[in-house]
């Protein structure tokens, strides 16, 4: 690859975000992590090397003929391509969308570069044989997303984008993904966007630093003190943390101290010959704080799926939530009345273009959008969460035009505007930089503490473990479990 040189360009994006007289150049051999706090712009830097962005001034010479990228945005316009197919269906058939084998081979028309063999060593590095011929859109996150990579990679582009390479990935998975992408340094290109910096893989040669729109910093990893002060920088003071509370009038009935909040028993889910979970007994009690764990397609997310009420199979299975048993006429609004929820799914279902301030206050009514009035107090409650966030004279402006970090963060605050019973967290801190990676973490820890909340919290790190929570839950695929 030739040099790349963005000479004092500036681009919008959308109505809202403008990237301003970036000044950059990548030399060859150079491989690039861009960073930097949510909504600086870090994604939009990477993206305008293919071709995002329009363009307002300055000049971007040197770019190779193929480049790849991978994003949150790019997973997203590919689950919302699938997502339309039900909508041009016909006589009331309902599409299966497309195989992932289709999604996968997608680039062997289009490009005489791509590799069918190392598209099948992938496959296989991955262990993703099985879900060759499955729908796409029946994936977890976490497979998406390794789809996604594998796709990419095998189009053997000369430049290849990364945004967020590693979220989503259980700890085997991301060390597969590093050790693979050192292995191609030579053959492409690679600029990652990253924001933790304990991701950063060992090949990376520089740091791109952005801030408001503008590329603050470009650091050499060799220079110690350079990269020791852009990680501080990295770790500015939060805002001092206070859990804002909530109306009494908007909680949902007293339950009975003495039942356990869930008690699941001897449960089983299997789709066909296909078991998923099996024999598995679990009691969550009041003020029992839970970290749940397991790699992709232990089934962390059927798991959850069957406490709220969201999964078919809660009906054939022993389940005990909030003072009732699953089956006897309750209603699924009963139950989630006490849950408050955080997840990359609901992120993709929240497609309402609505204010800040009213994401937050759908919080009060377990809506996506809202519908009901909202009261004085609530809205009160919902700005003091927006003025913790570093929001607060964003209130008017339109969630779709948040960062992916913004909204994750925004929808934790509506998940924790009730200080429901059960807080469930799946994967919080998934899209966050260090900042606010730290920030969520203290919340989900001060509600810990506040008395009033148990808190379940799913995560694939480690070493994002919370002071306040004690109890361990692991989950392993089945075929390497004993039921």
């Amino acid at each position: 690859m030739n040099s790349i040189k963005i000479e004092n360009y500036t681009a919008v994006f959308g109505e809202s975000f403008t990237l301003n007289n970036i000044n950059w150049t990548l030399e060859p051999n150079q491989h690039w992590v861009i960073t930097g706090a949510n909504g600086s712009g870090k994604s939009a830097l990477s993206a305008i090397l293919a071709g995002a962005g329009d363009r307002i001034s300055g000049s971007i010479s040197g770019l190779p003929k193929h480049i790849e990228i991978v994003s949150f945005e790019a997973q997203a316009e590919l689950i919302e391509r699938e997502l339309k197919k039900d909508d041009a269906d016909i006589m009331d058939v309902i599409s299966e969308g497309t195989p992932v084998r289709e999604i996968l081979e997608e680039g062997k028309a289009i490009y005489p570069e791509f590799d069918s063999a190392l598209l099948d060593q992938l496959v296989a590095m991955f262990k993703l044989e099985p879900m060759l011929d499955r729908s796409f859109r029946k994936l977890s996150t976490g497979e998406t997303r390794k789809i996604m990579l594998i796709r990419a990679l095998a189009n053997n582009p000369d430049l290849i984008i990364l945004d967020e390479p590693f979220d989503g990935l259980d700890a085997a998975s991301m060390q597969l993904l590093q050790d693979l992408l050192k292995s191609k340094i030579d053959a492409m290109a690679m600029v990652l966007v990253l924001n933790r910096f304990d991701e950063i893989p060992d090949f990376i040669t520089h740091i791109a630093y952005t801030d408001q729109g503008k590329l603050q910093h470009s650091v050499d990893i060799n220079n110690k003190q350079a990269y020791d002060d852009l990680y501080q920088l990295l770790h500015l003071k939060t805002t001092e943390l206070s859990v804002p509370a909530t109306d009494l009038s908007d909680r949902p009935p007293a339950l009975n101290p003495n039942d356990p909040l869930v008690r699941l028993t001897n449960i089983k889910v299997a789709y066909g010959d296909a078991t998923i979970i099996d024999g598995l007994d679990w009691t969550i009690e009041p003020g029992q704080h839970w970290q749940l764990s397991g790699p992709n397609g232990s089934g962390k997310t059927c798991l959850l799926n069957l406490i709220t009420g969201d999964h078919p199979q809660c009906y054939t299975n022993n389940i005990f939530v909030f003072g009732m048993q699953r089956g006897n006429g309750e209603t699924i609004w009963q139950i989630k009345q006490y849950i408050g929820y955080v997840s990359t799914a609901l992120q993709w279902e929240y497609r309402v273009s609505i204010s800040l301030r009213n994401v937050i206050l759908s919080g009060f009514h377990d809506s996506i959008g809202v519908y009901t009035k909202s009261t004085d107090k609530q809205k009160a409650v919902a700005d003091q969460w927006l003025a913790l966030l570093g929001m607060k004279d964003r209130a008017n402006e339109p969630y779709n035009q948040l960062s992916f970090g913004d909204q994750r963060l925004l929808l934790i605050a509506r998940a924790m505007v009730k200080h429901p019973t059960l807080l469930i967290l799946d994967e919080p801190c998934l899209g966050l930089d260090d900042i606010n990676r730290q920030l969520v973490l203290a919340l989900i820890e001060k509600i810990c503490t506040s008395g009033d909340t148990t808190v379940l919290y799913v995560n694939h790190h480690a070493e994002d473990q919370i002071s306040g929570i004690s109890q361990f839950k692991q989950l392993e695929k089945l075929d390497a479990q004993s039921s």
